[in-house]
């Protein structure tokens, strides 16, 4: 099922749905006559935050984006098993079955990183090759310590006065506020959602950010993706940036495990979304061939 965004511009995406496991995924579809690019987000965003990274190489590829559940326009599962990353895996091949897409390339970003490996398991040689940026795939360790993430998300102020507020706010914030100010709009644009009092919410409640970054320790979790990365059918690159506030160890050890290459990228762990034009040359240098 799908249906055309209401701004009604020829940049607009198509914004398309599929119903799997009693929930509704959307995702957001900007065309072209390319070959399709799969965009996956990291946890606490949305497929919108791709949106000038997708209209910088719709030239060469088809970019579709995918809002993982519990994010953007996507249902939340009632129990935190639904955030599985195999089930968010799931949703995304609905959708591109939903689109009669069979083949395509897939750039995976942080949670969205993971969550592209276990596409790759799910339908073996359906993304010919995979960028995996900053990927949370990581093996299990039952004395893994509970992550602050989830304890920073759950303080994380849901309800603003509008959207230029969350922008100005964030803009004073790290890491959004090295983010480009194209990239950080395209976020607050697609991850709010208004209310019936004119204010706005976040798409993504903090809980089930908080949940997913507890969820992600666990077998089903980062883990799951980090056991397929040896069987990936897709050629992969891992990719991390220059100045990431996670262990870059983890990455080239990604890299090995996948038998994959590893590159540096400048920036933080979300590079993609600092500068449009350096990363759009990224994507088109490593999944354009």
């Amino acid at each position: 099922m799908t249906e055309r965004d209401a701004v009604g511009s020829d940049d607009a995406p198509e914004i398309v749905y599929a119903e799997r496991d009693g929930l509704r995924i959307r995702a957001l579809d900007w065309g072209g006559t390319g070959e399709p690019l799969l965009l996956l987000h990291p946890n606490g965003f949305g497929a919108g935050v791709f949106e000038p990274l997708a209209l910088a190489v719709r030239d060469r590829f088809r970019p579709i984006a995918v809002d993982l559940r519990g994010h953007g326009g996507s249902g939340a599962p009632a129990t935190s098993d639904g955030f599985a990353y195999a089930a968010l895996a799931g949703d995304v091949v609905a959708i591109l079955d939903a689109l009669a897409v069979t083949e395509a390339v897939a750039c995976g970003q942080s949670l969205g990183g993971g969550v592209t490996v276990l596409v790759d398991r799910a339908r073996p040689g359906m993304l010919r090759r995979v960028l995996l940026c900053e990927a949370i795939a990581f093996p299990y360790d039952p004395d893994r310590e509970r992550s602050p993430l989830a304890a920073n998300a759950r303080k994380r102020r849901a309800v603003f006065a509008d959207r230029d507020t969350i922008v100005a706010a964030y803009a004073r914030r790290m890491p959004l506020a090295a983010m480009a100010p194209e990239a950080l709009a395209a976020y607050v644009r697609w991850g709010t959602v208004e209310q019936g009092d004119g204010t706005v919410r976040l798409a993504c409640d903090p809980e089930h950010e908080a949940t997913i970054f507890e969820f992600s320790a666990g077998r089903a979790g980062a883990p799951d993706a980090w056991e397929h990365l040896p069987a990936l059918a897709g050629r992969a690159v891992v990719a991390a940036g220059t100045t990431t506030d996670l262990d870059g160890d983890l990455f080239q050890f990604q890299a090995l495990r996948a038998g994959a290459a590893y590159v540096e990228v400048e920036g933080g762990h979300f590079f993609l979304q600092e500068d449009t034009g350096r990363a759009a040359g990224f994507l088109r240098s490593h999944l354009g061939g």
